[in-house]
């Protein structure tokens, strides 16, 4: 079963948030970590 066009754009909300934190993040290993869970969420997307 699809996703609507509503479920969409909310996960792609979702990624743009997470993108949106990592740009203000200065740790560059938390900025590792966080890039890192951003991979992880869309590897397991793709993988449902």
């Amino acid at each position: 079963m699809g996703q609507t066009d509503s479920q969409f754009k909310a996960f792609i909300r979702f990624i743009l948030d997470d993108i949106k934190e990592l740009q203000t993040e200065t740790d560059e290993e938390k900025k590792a970590a966080k890039v890192e869970k951003i991979i992880d969420n869309l590897q397991k997307t793709l993988e449902d």
